[in-house]
């Protein structure tokens, strides 16, 4: 996560259909006594789409907006780790981390979250991986000039993995059996949709759709009745083209692509998402894998832990536990794909 913002918070009717990895498909019009508003602004380095459905209450809006503001950094000073003063790069520049640490319930909820996910998925998702994500130059730290050796890798993939860290649920506290550089990147986004959620049902919000850098979180319909309707986009670096579309009522789906995040070295195409059981980035045919949830923190972890296992392994466990999974695969001819049979009762295009 980063901590840039990308202008204040505006709160505009929404009128056109969303165009982002995971956008609002839907557009006709509204009931008098209601609309469809959208508060947006930016966190964690990318921007939110909010939309919510109230009727015409500027006052409420302002307020709604400047309370989402607040709740999202709440997060990112607690999680990034591109502050160095957030709760999170305290805790990992600490020198005595094999003393149990007291966090704030946020942190603690999303760390056990994702060692939860870990235990899953066979370690495919691993919040101390960050090490080695640095390593590669996809964290804070600078773009390295060349890539790591064989030997750097090995050295640090032996002194991290997610079962170093033990959890105290009564007392909200951690510790590591050794010391531990903890990144969540691949979880506090979706957090961050969970938040907003939580905020707006606090606020007597009875319909929305909430968006953050493409994961989203929905509840209720719209003032015509309808469902919410999002698309999940063909990979591609060009022209944005929708590849299925479902219905989400009271349920979240984020999306994990070697597609959008990576560099070039030396004729080599890197990903940002990185193996932890090899330290190296992502090098298989699953173009992108998409997962709904009832919790978008879920389908956040989810989504980067099937991203890393590849699309036979992902395919596997996930049919296995009734995740509701869709995979886009690179073929021979263009893409093919894949869904479990839970995800199929989503789609309605």
């Amino acid at each position: 996560m980063t901590s840039r913002m990308f202008g204040p918070v505006r709160v505009v009717m929404a009128s056109v259909i969303m165009t982002l990895a995971v956008a609002a498909l839907a557009g006709c019009s509204f009931q008098e006594e209601e609309k469809v508003w959208e508060i947006s602004g930016g966190i964690f380095g990318t921007s939110y789409h909010i939309n919510v459905v109230l009727p015409d209450d500027n006052a409420k809006l302002k307020l709604l907006a400047q309370g989402i503001q607040s709740e999202l950094e709440q997060v990112d000073n607690a999680m990034s780790t591109w502050k160095q003063d957030s709760e999170l790069s305290r805790l990992n520049h600490q020198t005595d981390q094999m003393e149990w640490t007291v966090l704030s319930a946020p942190l603690f909820e999303v760390i056990q979250r994702a060692q939860e996910i870990s235990a899953q998925t066979d370690g495919a998702f691993d919040a101390t991986i960050g090490p080695v994500v640095n390593l590669w130059g996809f964290g804070p730290e600078a773009r390295p000039e060349h890539t790591p050796s064989d030997e750097e890798l090995q050295r640090m993939l032996s002194v991290t993995g997610w079962e170093f860290l033990e959890l105290d649920q009564e007392a909200l506290a951690i510790r590591t059996q050794q010391p531990q550089y903890i990144d969540l990147s691949g979880i506090a986004k979706g957090y961050g949709v969970d938040v907003v959620a939580r905020y707006l049902d606090s606020q007597g919000v009875q319909a929305y759709l909430v968006e953050i850098g493409g994961e989203v979180r929905t509840r209720g319909r719209k003032p015509e009745g309808d469902i919410w309707r999002l698309a999940v986009e063909t990979p591609s670096e060009q022209a944005r083209q929708v590849n299925v579309v479902v219905a989400l009522d009271q349920k979240s789906m984020a999306t994990s692509g070697d597609y959008r995040n990576y560099y070039e070295s030396e004729g080599m195409r890197y990903s940002h998402t990185i193996d932890p059981d090899t330290g190296r980035p992502i090098d298989h045919r699953l173009a992108s894998v998409t997962v709904i949830s009832d919790d978008c923190m879920t389908a956040d972890a989810l989504a980067t832990a099937f991203n890393v296992m590849g699309f036979e392994r992902a395919m596997s466990l996930a049919t296995r536990e009734n995740i509701p999974a869709y995979f886009i695969v690179r073929g021979e001819a263009g893409f093919d794909v894949h869904s479990t049979p839970a995800f199929s009762a989503y789609v309605v295009q």
